[in-house]
């Protein structure tokens, strides 16, 4: 896990085309995954627009946690085969992303939980996912850190763990760049304009990109691109922040990446420190500044489960930018309403951890081919039709 923004390489930097066979919009790991995967299926001309640094959005300070511990069908799909990608990327990138196999352990804390999650378990079991319901004091013996006396169960599953995201963006970065893909930073879309038959073309503070499709990667600031051809994208900015505690001179116990689903305060290992956090009550908007007002809610969920991460010895932290859909859940697919225009965002705290799959999956259906997964379950046309959205448990 690390806090970084990728900067660009100089050599990266380059004249923005006058046309394109597609311009990504968003320089963070679904853009880049999305570059990257396109070009080695063959798309040429393909431009991926930055408004600040690559991965300097909701890719620059995530959890940095990886797994396919999901609940419903398509994200642990979605998960599962990011994690074969997140493995296999020293041989595939030559790049070390710092994946460390630790884990994930959801604690319940009611009944209602233990069967939302032994449900959860038997799906991904059938599914191929190694996990398993564990009890509360199995629990304890996987994370010393926590009370069992607090716990009706847990489920843990082995193969998941996390990973460094700024060094999977400068991966798919140089792999992309490698493949003739164009990447330009400091570039922000300022319109996108459509004719009768679709996309036409992207206008950024460099100038007009003639192209027949766009592919809308820009997580919290989605709602924005969308909006600019009539495209509704339910995608809601929400601040989030990360405290790391003082690195000691004898670590703590290597713990799984923890979560508590009740009161959704998680920790794991910072090197021989601990990040912790907490989905504390925040306004909807863009501000990303680092304080500690939420601490006590903190504290109060510490208090709970883990009485020993109570009152933390924190030395700084992070704040980044959540981009929540009204169920929490992916944005995936080709506007109905505008062809050419697709889209993949909304990922409400887990899309770095499903960047691999999603990227594999748009291109896919960039060119009409069948893929792992039907994008149509996670269509933004969820929210405007009878169907009630997507129900997962397991995130917070």
């Amino acid at each position: 896990m690390v806090d970084q923004i990728v900067e660009l390489d100089p050599t990266y930097a380059t004249v923005q085309p006058p046309a394109a066979d597609v311009v990504v919009v968003g320089g963070g790991i679904m853009g880049l995954s999305t570059a990257w995967h396109l070009a080695v299926r063959g798309v040429r001309n393909i431009v991926v627009v930055e408004r600040a640094e690559l991965g300097s959005g909701s890719s620059a300070k995530p959890l940095g946690g990886v797994r396919a511990n999901f609940s419903d069908p398509g994200n642990i799909e979605l998960g599962r085969r990011s994690l074969e990608a997140f493995r296999s990327f020293p041989q595939q990138f030559g790049a070390d992303i710092g994946f460390q196999q630790v884990g994930y352990l959801f604690l319940c804390r009611s009944a209602v939980e233990v069967a939302d999650l032994e449900g959860a378990t038997e799906v991904q079991n059938g599914l191929g996912v190694d996990s398993r319901m564990v009890s509360p004091r199995e629990a304890a013996e996987i994370n010393p850190l926590l009370d069992p006396a607090a716990l009706t169960g847990a489920s843990f599953s082995p193969g998941d763990g996390f990973a460094a995201p700024g060094a999977v963006v400068a991966a798919y970065a140089a792999a992309s760049v490698a493949l003739g893909v164009t990447i330009l930073d400091r570039t922000q879309v300022v319109d996108v304009q459509r004719d009768a038959g679709g996309v036409e073309s992207v206008t950024t503070n460099r100038g007009t990109i003639r192209t027949g499709a766009v592919v809308c990667c820009a997580g919290a600031w989605s709602a924005r691109i969308g909006a600019m051809v009539g495209v509704d994208l339910p995608v809601t900015p929400v601040r989030r922040l990360i405290g790391l505690t003082r690195q000691r001179v004898v670590p703590y116990p290597t713990v799984p990446f923890t979560l508590d689903l009740s009161t959704t305060f998680y920790h794991h290992n910072y090197r021989n420190g601990l990040l912790l956090g907490i989905s504390h009550q925040q306004e909807p908007g863009f501000a990303r500044e680092f304080d500690y007002d939420w601490l006590p809610e903190l504290n109060a969920a510490a208090g709970v489960c883990a009485p020993q991460l109570e009152n933390p010895d924190l030395e700084g932290g992070w704040a980044g930018l959540y981009e929540n859909t009204p169920d929490r859940n992916a944005l995936i697919g080709e506007a109905r309403e505008l062809p050419g225009f697709f889209y993949a965002t909304g990922f409400s705290g887990h899309g770095f951890l499903q960047g691999p799959a999603v990227g594999e999956l748009v291109a896919d259906l960039f060119l009409g081919r069948p893929s792992f997964l039907d994008p149509g379950h996670f269509s933004a046309d969820r929210f405007s039709a009878a169907a009630s959205g997507v129900r997962e448990v397991n995130i917070i």
